[in-house]
């Protein structure tokens, strides 16, 4: 079972590439017991939407 670092590590790198079936997993099994992580994982989620829909923002602005 995942600790917390590696579950933050992992929710991470799936924004980053594919994550295979044993870490989606590992990670899916991880948040279902830990609430701080599944948080965690909810806010890289919403950082990314935001992030993305201000470039396209800035994209159109120039």
């Amino acid at each position: 079972m995942l600790n917390c670092e590696q579950a933050a590590r992992l929710a991470s790198e799936g924004l980053d590439r594919p994550l295979t079936l044993k870490e989606r997993l590992a990670l899916r099994f991880h948040t279902l017991m830990c609430r701080g992580c599944r948080r965690y994982r909810r806010h890289l989620e919403i950082l990314r939407r935001i992030s993305r829909a201000y470039v396209k923002e800035d994209e159109r602005q120039a």
